[in-house]
């Protein structure tokens, strides 16, 4: 990050590519060391719903299947499609045990304000999530009041199914609780990339998930607004690559992508967590791979390389991801920024 003329701030990331087999094409750093992929994981949670017969049951449409691997910005659109899912289910908003907090889309936190209206659990960003997880939970006859446990039946089969995308054994993993309460699992970088391979060539896998997992992209690639919101980049990625690409944030600086024409999976996380380094990273990773053409690279400018602004909103300095190629070879390497000059020109080199 830059200000003014200096470097005001550094962020390493550490990053995996790799294919369906758990075949690595490259990796930045440390990729053995197991991380929690947080909401990156939330393809593979939806895709454990629609495998265990809840879209079926309930006949949930592709919008309700998107805002169910969703982190929403809590738009009027996205609180009206969990409301859906909740009376095709048979429960309310009560029964939502993520915790309430603002809209992340700010125009629609202004206009609940604006109305007096308070925020509760449906704007939570996992609320979607948490909506589908209770529809599984009925279809399993699984007790709702425990839902967030790991020993409920509708969290182990939703840990089976992420264990079968990474090849993780699901009784040894590190299992902690994510933001929203739910039970939130550690695995390397390197099986988090494979794990989307298989989101993106549906190989290496049973067939019933494999048709899980192409009924869950298929919705966001479909419905790229119920997966993100307005302005947000894995909103913007899905429509800038036409569906070619489809990733999801997680948060501390967590991000998976599903490279379709390449048959790839990209797994990264910050290492210092912060999430302004997340989009710049993943943007000149996607290019490096050859997933971003220049049309999708200026769609995503201002994702890539992100102004910073002072409170007044005057540019003061901007973020940009520092990753030449190697020439002639097909794999890419982080460097050391040797001078700042090196740090303002992320295409130096």
């Amino acid at each position: 990050m830059t200000r003014g003329d200096l470097v005001e701030s550094v962020h390493a990331v550490a990053a995996c590519a790799a294919d369906a087999d758990g075949r690595v094409a490259f990796a930045l750093g440390d990729v053995d060391v197991p991380i929690y992929l947080r909401s990156a994981a939330k393809p593979f949670i939806a895709a454990a719903i629609v495998a265990g017969g809840a879209a079926e049951r309930f006949g949930f449409d592709d919008r309700e299947i998107a805002i169910i691997a969703a982190s929403h910005g809590g738009e009027p659109f996205h609180v009206d499609c969990v409301r859906g899912i909740l009376h095709k289910i048979g429960r309310t908003e009560a029964d939502l045990l993520c915790g309430a907090h603002a809209p992340s889309y700010e125009p629609a936190a202004r206009a609940l304000a604006a109305a007096g209206t308070p925020f509760s659990a449906i704007h939570n960003n996992c609320s979607g999530k948490h909506a589908g997880i209770l529809a599984l939970c009925a279809v399993l006859g699984a007790d709702i009041a425990t839902y967030l446990e790991p020993s409920n039946p509708a969290q182990r089969a939703i840990l089976a199914l992420c264990a079968r995308m990474t090849g993780d054994d699901p009784l040894a993993w590190p299992i902690a609780i994510d933001g929203c309460g739910i039970p939130v699992f550690a695995t390397p970088l390197r099986r988090g990339a494979r794990a989307f391979a298989r989101l993106a060539s549906l190989s290496g896998i049973a067939d019933a998930d494999a048709e899980a997992l192409l009924r869950v992209r298929a919705a966001v690639q479909a419905n790229p607004l119920y997966l993100a919101g307005t302005g947000r980049f894995d909103t913007d990625l899905i429509v800038a690559t036409g569906g070619a690409v489809v990733g999801k944030a997680g948060a501390e600086g967590v991000h998976g992508d599903a490279l379709l024409a390449q048959g790839l999976g990209l797994a990264l996380k910050v290492i210092d967590g912060h999430r302004r380094a997340t989009n710049p990273a993943t943007i000149a990773l996607l290019t490096a791979l050859g997933a971003l053409d220049q049309t999708a690279c200026r769609a995503l400018a201002g994702h890539a390389r992100p102004v910073v602004r002072n409170v007044a909103g005057h540019a003061v300095g901007a973020i940009g991801a520092v990753m030449p190629r190697i020439p002639g070879a097909d794999t890419f390497r982080w460097i050391q920024a040797s001078t700042e000059e090196e740090l303002r020109s992320p295409t130096r080199g």
